[in-house]
């Protein structure tokens, strides 16, 4: 039977929320609610000169349109209280001096200045600066106004393992005594984290490796506040599309949300994340919520980072768009269809139904049909065009009247057709075109059916527009072209 386990995603609302952040919150979210455990969202809000008004909020709704819900979050307080950093200053304060009384903690007597004249001689020396070889011999007491440090309990050689990377060391170069509650009264990352895990229940800790190099810190003060070392698990960076460097900014790297802007899907986007950095295995590339949920693991969690291939998102995204049931590709569709469109003469829920698997076959996003909409280009199905006899005619006519006979012609066929489906409209001239010609028959219908040089296949132009409609353009042409 598996073990539940409780894992958390703790942002700074420090503003957009990216996609290296947006997977770790997945991978969390998959690894605890597959085994029936438990996920935290947890606001990491100490710095309060980065925090960005309404960062809370958007993260909020970030997770949320990508379907990852937390059973505890800054709106769900746990057994622990608040789930927001800034709400739990007196956790932190009591930890702190368990600390101070074990002899393990005490205020920085030194100003600013002093401390960069340590600096100053360290680099003079060509020595790493450590805090440690300035620790004073006594301690004043602690009143809050000061930063207080741990005093590093055992400077040794730490050895502990990772679920990604295996066995991993680091020692005394890293071990110092840094900042645990700053001059402000507020705790740094460094301490915090530690104390909420614990109060949490965090049994698995998943974060970019950037930190594995200050794992033996964190081991440090696990070690002083005797608590348990959880599970840590180091996910990949996610690297620019060259797979040189880690995605940033200037690569194209953008807040969540306005993906969902661009029209991509919610299960498109999980999938697409959850393929940077994790694969299962096998051919299958295109999974469901449901599907990730029962097969992702963290042993198969990659070492090496994964490219973030935006070629790749709008062909995950085309997948899942083409899996959905037609009446959820209509509203979609539909929502992205700018009002120039809605408010034409002729336009119904019907005719959209009709050509929305023309325009599901040819997207990838919602903002491709805005697009295409805005040029025009879904006009003729609901609106009558104006076609001139020159478009009409074929490349072989000597004279543009000489399609008219052609034209007329298939106005007969289609006058008896059967227009239930773009095959059997198909089938009423398609003898016709192979007889007289393809193109000397399908381009003029084509054309007078939409007024475009491109457009779906006349077929399905004929079906769209139905019967009345169809013979009313061709009539108009027939009428007003010789």
């Amino acid at each position: 039977m598996t073990t539940p386990i409780v894992t958390r995603f703790a942002p700074s609302p420090t503003g957009s929320l990216h996609i290296g952040g947006v997977r770790t919150a997945l991978y969390a979210y998959l690894a605890a609610t597959q085994t029936g455990g438990t996920f935290i969202l947890r606001i990491e809000d100490t710095d309060k000169e980065r925090e960005v008004a309404g960062s809370i909020e958007h993260i909020k709704e970030s997770l949320r349109w990508l379907d990852i819900e937390w059973e505890f979050g800054p709106d769900k307080p746990g057994p622990w209280g608040s789930c927001i950093q800034s709400e739990r200053l007196d956790t932190y304060k009591a930890a702190a001096q368990k600390l101070i009384e074990k002899g393990l903690a005490y205020p920085d007597p030194y100003s600013q200045a002093e401390l960069e004249a340590f600096r100053a001689e360290a680099q003079a020396n060509k020595l790493p600066f450590l805090y440690r070889k300035h620790r004073p011999e006594t301690f004043d007491v602690w009143n809050g106004t000061r930063p207080l440090r741990l005093k590093v309990p055992e400077i040794k050689r730490y050895h502990w393992t990772d679920a990604v990377r295996g066995e991993l060391t680091g020692g005394e170069e890293m071990l110092d005594d840094f900042i645990i509650m700053k001059s402000d009264g507020y705790p740094t990352y460094n301490f915090a984290h530690i104390v909420d895990d614990e109060a949490m229940g965090v049994t698995h800790v998943m974060r970019g490796d950037e930190f594995i190099s200050s794992t033996p810190k964190f081991l440090a003060l696990y070690d002083a506040l005797e608590i348990p070392y959880p599970v840590f698990v180091s996910l990949p960076p996610i690297m620019a599309a060259d797979g040189k460097k880690k995605l940033g900014k200037r690569d194209g790297a953008k807040d969540l949300l306005e993906y969902r802007a661009e029209g991509y899907l919610t299960e498109a986007m999980s999938n697409f994340l959850a393929l940077i950095g994790w694969n299962p295995g096998g051919e299958q590339e295109v999974f469901t919520r449901e599907e990730l949920l029962a097969i992702f693991s963290i042993n198969k969690i990659h070492k090496s980072g994964g490219a973030f291939n935006e070629e790749k998102l709008l062909w995950m995204n085309k997948q899942h768009l083409q899996k959905l049931d037609p009446n959820t590709q209509a509203a979609y569709v539909a929502a992205a269809l700018p009002e120039r469109v809605t408010t034409l003469p002729d336009y119904t829920e019907e005719r959209l139904w009709r050509l929305l698997p023309n325009i599901i076959e040819r997207i990838h996003i919602a903002g491709e049909v805005t697009v295409a909409a805005q040029a025009g280009e879904y006009d003729w199905a609901f609106s009558t065009p104006t076609v001139s006899l020159a478009q009409i005619a074929w490349k072989n006519d000597a004279a543009p009247a000489d399609v008219l006979p052609r034209l007329a012609h298939v106005a007969e066929l289609l006058a008896d057709a059967d227009f239930s489906s773009p095959d059997t409209i198909k089938a009423a001239i398609w003898a016709y075109a192979e007889e007289v010609g393809k193109g000397e028959v399908l381009w003029p219908l084509r054309v007078s059916l939409t007024g475009l040089e491109r457009s779906p296949d006349p077929f399905t132009c004929a079906w769209v527009v139905g019967k009345e409609e169809t013979l009313v353009r061709i009539k108009y042409l027939l009428n007003h072209g010789s």
